[in-house]
């Protein structure tokens, strides 16, 4: 004759350790966070994908403006595009977790919790994800150092980012802990 299932495990620490190893234990106990190289792969994808996205919005806007020189509206630009990609990231991230370069790669964003993104949260997530990028280009002009330099540091700059992925055990980059997000690994 079978014991029943509660008397079979008394202690609860080893009961909840099962469940959360289990697939049915719900998507933030079971998610595992993505190698780096994986989410770095799709932050190469993505910016393929957004060189379309910038195109057709930086021609939508120099239609518009009837832009005849690139320096003609050039901050007017700067924030349309800002704001365009923000928009692109914000929707896929509150609407499904996913881009279209994370679904190749089987990642989704959610909250620290697993739940999905607010659009609060995702607009946060957008915003700090441009420390990417910003502060070493904000030198260029504030040091007044050359375009070789500047992307010398801008590329050191990324590999030390890149690099907060691997610290801590939630294995996420930094931007990603400042915002309350995690981008986990999709079941197959």
């Amino acid at each position: 004759m079978a014991e029943p299932r509660e008397s079979a495990n008394l202690n609860p620490e080893s009961d909840s350790a099962a469940s959360a190893s289990s697939p049915a234990a719900g998507p933030a106990s079971a998610a595992r966070p993505p190698s780096v190289r994986r989410r770095l792969a799709a932050l190469l994808y993505e910016a393929l994908l957004l060189f379309g996205v910038v195109f057709v919005a930086a021609y939508l806007f120099s239609t518009l403006t009837q832009q005849r020189n690139g320096l003609t509206h050039h901050n007017l630009l700067a924030a349309w595009i800002g704001l365009v990609v923000g928009l692109y990231f914000v929707w896929f991230w509150t609407h499904s977790g996913q881009t279209l370069p994370m679904k190749t790669w089987r990642l989704r964003v959610v909250t620290a919790e697993g739940a999905p993104l607010s659009a609060w949260r995702a607009i946060a997530r957008y915003v700090l994800a441009w420390l990417w990028f910003l502060p070493p280009l904000a030198l260029h002009p504030l040091l007044g150092l050359h375009l070789p330099q500047t992307l010398a540091l801008a590329g050191l700059w990324f590999v030390l980012w890149a690099a907060t992925g691997r610290l801590g055990a939630s294995r996420q980059f930094l931007h990603d802990r400042l915002a309350g997000t995690r981008v986990i690994d999709v079941a197959r």
